[in-house]
């Protein structure tokens, strides 16, 4: 297997468990905090997807926002997708950095909107732009 469908299937994996933590009612805040790694992972594992699709397309992009921002020029992602994505970087260094309810519980509420999006792109590689 190629390091970029490697990457794909990892990406994927994370994916699949972050949706199951997403959207969840009525969670208490361990639970709901266990979403944030999962998160992180997830994020991680995604950017590194895309990189790995872009360095095969002749594209070098060393950091999370460039790789988005690439991303979104080679017709991975639109406008607002590239947004969205630029916003998940943002929250990720955020919950990295220190712990916040507020935050926390912010962050949480944006799980389902970053998952589908990840999905759609991830999707998109897997089908139309093989690794």
């Amino acid at each position: 297997m190629g390091r970029g469908l490697e990457r794909l299937a990892v990406a994927q994996r994370a994916l699949a468990t972050l949706f199951q933590l997403s959207g969840l009612e009525n969670l208490s805040p361990v639970e709901r905090d266990a979403a944030s790694p999962r998160f992180e992972c997830t994020l991680e594992d995604f950017w590194k997807a895309l990189q790995a699709y872009l360095r095969e397309e002749g594209l070098e992009a060393a950091s999370p926002k460039r790789v988005f921002r690439l991303a979104g020029e080679v017709g991975l992602m639109d406008e607002e997708g590239v947004r969205l994505a630029l916003q998940m970087g943002d929250d990720r260094n955020l919950t990295v950095r220190t712990y916040n309810e507020a935050l926390a519980q912010a962050i949480y509420r944006c799980l389902q909107g970053y998952a589908r999006l990840m999905g759609s792109v991830l999707g998109r590689l897997h089908e139309g732009h093989p690794l």
